[in-house]
């Protein structure tokens, strides 16, 4: 069974830094892409970033240009690096590998973490 496991989230002001980090022990299911999502009360699991493992990454607009998403292959770990969080970031968020389809849809990854919350206070 394909596990990944999301850490590093937490309360933080606004204006502050969190790294979240999922790993994938083992990662073996030969995905390409892997991805983070956010689920805010209330609200449907929208896309944040997304990082192809020759390198290249994207983001949704909300994230371009305070986060920024990596990946360690020697330790199986995929990265998610947000600066200058606002309250509006308060949402958990999910690590996905993708299976196949849009890149940008939950419906096309097939692996979850288990989420990690991020709170961001005014």
């Amino acid at each position: 069974q394909v596990q990944l496991i999301e850490s590093g989230g937490g309360l933080v002001q606004a204006g502050g830094s969190l790294r979240l980090s999922c790993a994938a022990p083992g990662r073996t299911f030969g995905s390409a892409v892997m991805a983070w999502f956010r689920q805010a009360p209330g609200k449907e699991r929208e896309f944040v970033a997304l990082h192809w493992i020759g390198g290249s990454t994207d983001y949704a607009d909300s994230a371009e240009g305070r986060f920024t998403i990596s990946e360690d292959s020697a330790k199986n770990t995929v990265y998610l690096q947000m600066n200058s969080l606002k309250p509006e970031d308060t949402a958990i968020y999910y690590c996905a590998a993708h299976y196949r389809g849009n890149y940008y849809s939950t419906s096309s990854y097939q692996y979850w973490g288990q989420g990690t919350q991020v709170t961001v206070s005014s």
